[in-house]
């Protein structure tokens, strides 16, 4: 079973970055396609970023330009560089693990960011 763990939330004011890191266990992270989604309160989870076994990405089209997702297989870690941050990108965010054809493998339990104006 595969488990995600995720780090580098916190508070950081507008305009500030954050760097998020999902680790997973096992052997199977080069095959799985990443993503990050996040919460908001009130709010359904959404996708935020997205990165295939083969790299190809995709983004939300509000973080798109400030966001970055970006994996490595060595170390079994996807990252997401969050630039330029806004009050309204404050959220729990959540890493997940699918892989094609069997969907949803994993979930993080989330980290939160809190981005003050």
């Amino acid at each position: 079973q595969v488990q995600l763990v995720e780090s580098g939330g916190g508070l950081v004011q507008a305009g500030g970055s954050l760097r998020l890191s999902c680790a997973a266990s096992g052997s199977l992270f080069r095959i799985m396609t990443m993503g990050w989604y996040r919460q908001a309160p009130g709010k359904q989870r959404e996708l935020v970023a997205g990165i295939s076994n083969a790299g190809n990405t995709n983004y939300v089209d509000s973080v798109k330009g400030r966001f970055t997702i970006s994996r490595d297989n060595a170390k079994n870690t996807v990252y997401l560089q969050m630039n330029s941050l806004k009050p309204e990108d404050t959220a729990v965010y959540y890493c997940n693990a699918n892989i094609s054809g069997s969907g949803t493998v994993s979930w993080g339990k989330g980290t939160l960011v809190t981005v003050s104006s």
